[in-house]
């Protein structure tokens, strides 16, 4: 079912600018209630590349109207070189892109429409951001939602995961990201101006492959925008979501384990999306949960969300393996804290006799698996929209 009527009657801005000091201007849309400038509500702020105005149209339409329509401004920016956002984009997570955020964070607690207080919100790359900004602790950010997102950029992403090169995930990335930079901006929005900005873009896009292979271990490079190399840095509550079928959800028991700050922890069946709409199902009210979340840190409000367990995850049963599934059968599981205290080590050894608690003399065994295995694996960042999930793993 749609919801379409909410506690407060919703206003849209389409386009506005926000200017930093540079004197590159972040386009944004905004939705707020219609009465905001005369009860100022919180903002949360979602900070991607992916151009609002269509790359992500579709899925903001589906998140933030609800969210205005329940007492807050929904606000998505543009970073700089995406979309209608003026200046230059040189790579993934540089700290132009946190400083840019921090600005942007300022400048909406000072908006006549918002109280001061401004939570921070988004999926990959809004995930990402959300949480390095947030390390710099900007003083008017409150909190923050963190979606199918990592703590270690180097260890736990695209490009060398676990140190491995990660040869198609990563040319794949590479080339979408390329594209997407080059992409012009709305010349309805913009004006003439449009076209020199495109030129620019595609004058100045780097190939951002080439630093990320040019730094095959793990160094300063990576460590800048890690957030796991001091969770400390951190102080504003964190609830980080992710989906056993997508890539990132290792980072979320980490960031429950190693923060201190208030946090809760969320796992489903779901691929890389919104848990509202995410295949496989089943979806939850996501959205509901949200709300929960910024009421209790951005509000006020007593709405129970930190009573609850610190990480619920989707215990799911055995499937066959299948290029797709619409739902992953199971039952939703909890822990009161993270490591869980019912966790019990223990060491067995791989004998001839089978598992056993001492170690044994072995036979030695030739172990040729066949060529065939492996080349359909599924893809290494599924969005469960189609047939990217593993197949046969005889």
């Amino acid at each position: 079912m749609i919801v379409t009527r909410f506690p407060h009657a919703v206003r849209v801005i389409e386009h506005t600018l926000i200017p930093l000091k540079d004197g590159t201007m972040l386009a944004a849309k905004i939705w707020l209630p219609v009465d905001a400038e005369q009860n100022p509500v919180p903002a949360i702020l979602e900070y991607l590349p992916y151009r609002k105005r269509d790359g992500t149209y579709e899925r903001d339409a589906l998140t933030h109207p609800y969210l205005a329509g329940h007492g807050y401004a929904g606000v998505r920016v543009d970073i700089r070189g995406s979309g209608e956002s003026t200046g230059l984009l040189t790579d993934e997570y540089a700290k132009q892109e946190q400083d840019d955020g921090v600005e942007v964070i300022a400048w909406l607690a000072a908006q006549p429409w918002c109280n001061g207080a401004v939570g921070m919100m988004g999926i990959s790359w809004g995930g990402f951001n959300g949480l390095q900004i947030a390390a710099r602790r900007p003083t008017a950010l409150k909190a923050i939602v963190t979606i199918c997102s990592t703590d270690d950029r180097y260890a736990d992403d695209a490009h060398y995961m676990g140190g491995t090169l990660l040869a198609t995930a990563g040319l794949e990335w590479a080339f979408f990201f390329f594209s997407s930079m080059c992409l012009p901006p709305d010349p309805l929005l913009i004006g003439d101006n449009w076209r020199a900005m495109w030129l620019e873009r595609l004058q100045n896009t780097p190939l951002f492959l080439g630093p990320w292979l040019q730094h095959q271990r793990r160094d300063a490079y990576w460590k800048h925008g890690s957030v796991c190399e001091n969770y400390g840095a951190i102080e504003c509550p964190v609830f980080a979501v992710g989906g056993w079928t997508d890539s990132y959800k290792n980072a979320i028991p980490r960031l429950l384990e190693n923060l201190k700050a208030p946090r809760k922890g969320l796992i489903g069946p779901w691929a890389h999306a919104y848990p509202h709409f995410a295949l496989p199902g089943p979806q939850i009210g996501f959205l509901q949960e949200m709300l929960r979340w910024w009421d209790h840190w951005l509000k006020g409000l007593d709405t129970g969300v930190m009573d609850e367990p610190m990480l619920r995850a989707w215990m799911m049963e055995s499937v066959k393996p299948a290029t797709h599934h619409d739902t992953l059968p199971g039952r939703w599981v909890a822990e009161p804290s993270w490591p869980s205290l019912g966790i019990v080590s223990r060491r067995s050894f791989l004998t001839d006799e089978g598992l056993r608690d001492g170690n044994s003399t072995l036979t030695p065994r030739a172990v040729c698996s066949p060529q065939t295995l492996g080349g359909r694996a599924g893809d290494w960042v599924p969005f469960g929209r189609g047939h990217d999930q593993a197949s046969d793993q005889q």
